[in-house]
């Protein structure tokens, strides 16, 4: 059995976690922390995990990493630094949700997340937790970097046409995505109650979102060269689920079969689902899974590539890539504790 401690165990992330560990056969979830909730027990805030844990919440300063095999930290950025060194020291391996190791560039970070970052003798050894780019390197990490909600799927979307050099216009691309409520975490804001949310839908940091320099990072990683993205992110009326339409720009389209060329790159991926030509993928066709669905069309068969991506963002963008990573370190079935069928209706 495969020990676990999840630090920052009472936010949606950490919930998912969870909900999806308690069906998972080789994970024994040893302690689940919170310091507003200590001492309460996990069933009586989610009253849907009854019968599965009969753990309280306890102060992170209490969790024995020497106990642990591995650690998730469902906690907001900037938390996770303060105790990687004495978490990794005491032998346990990590997940971390957060944003705290995605970026290599520290002044990247630093000027998106505006503050210093607390371990910046980690961040080259953090791994990109991005299963269908970085499977070896995940197999052998000590800390993998869980990939943000939103760049998890127009990765995903662009991976195929990034491996082909000279296919598409590395700057001219855009990614337009929308989101539900629970992207912005379990807080008490006014923006996201149900009353200003429902019958509305809007786009927010359009001149700047903190996913867009892991983004380009990450696609450049892909492409060998530097991408450029334009990232608009959109706010859905609804709780859970991210659908992306990115659009590309076609350099060399005239022999290329560009179903086939999706099909082919994730044939043998779990969680990646190319549909048959013309269909387009649903929020609800992946609701409460780790599924990631794609949709390819080239409209009037013009120099222009529309990709659409759906994905639930707690699952596949956040707790579900996280417990995929976690199978992937430990050699495991990477399905295990993962094989939900969406939610629908």
């Amino acid at each position: 059995m495969i020990r676990i401690a999840i630090i920052g165990g009472t936010g949606y992330t950490g919930v998912e976690l969870l909900r999806l560990l308690a069906q998972h056969s080789q994970a024994e979830v040893c302690a689940i922390s919170s310091r507003a909730e200590a001492g309460r027990p996990v069933a009586d805030l989610f009253p849907n995990l009854r019968g599965h844990y009969d753990l309280c919440f306890c102060d992170p300063a209490d969790v024995d990493y020497s106990k642990i095999d591995l650690v998730f930290f469902a906690t907001p950025h900037g938390v996770a630094q303060a105790s990687m060194v004495d978490v990794l020291a005491s032998g346990a391996r990590v997940v971390d949700l957060s944003a705290d190791f995605r970026i290599r560039d520290q002044k990247v970070w630093e000027d998106w997340y505006g503050q210093d970052h607390q371990c910046p003798e980690l961040i080259p050894e953090a791994v990109y937790g991005l299963p269908e780019v970085n499977r070896e390197q995940i197999a052998h990490a000590r800390l993998v970097a869980c990939p943000g909600c939103y760049p998890t799927g127009i990765q995903i979307g662009l991976k195929p046409l990034l491996e082909v050099s000279g296919l598409i216009d590395l700057k001219t691309i855009v990614a337009s995505s929308a989101s539900g409520a629970t992207g912005a975490g379990r807080q008490a804001k006014i923006d996201f109650l149900l009353t200003e949310i429902s019958d509305s839908f809007k786009a927010y940091a359009v001149n700047g979102h903190r996913h867009l320099p892991e983004l380009e990072q990450g696609l450049t990683d892909i492409c060998g060269q530097p991408v450029e993205l334009t990232f608009v992110p959109h706010l859905l009326p609804i709780s859970r689920g991210i659908l992306s339409t990115i659009y590309v720009d076609l350099l060399d389209a005239s022999e290329n079969d560009f179903q086939k060329l999706f099909e082919d790159a994730f044939a043998h991926e779990p969680f990646v689902d190319v549909l048959p030509s013309g269909d387009q993928p649903t929020l609800r066709s992946v609701k409460g899974s780790n599924m990631c669905r794609i949709g390819i069309v080239r409209p009037q068969g013009r120099n222009k590539l529309v990709i659409t991506v759906a994905e639930d963002n707690l699952t596949k963008g956040a707790s579900g890539q996280a417990i995929q990573n976690m199978n992937i370190m430990f050699g495991i079935n990477e399905a295990e504790g993962l094989a939900s069928v969406a939610l629908m209706p």
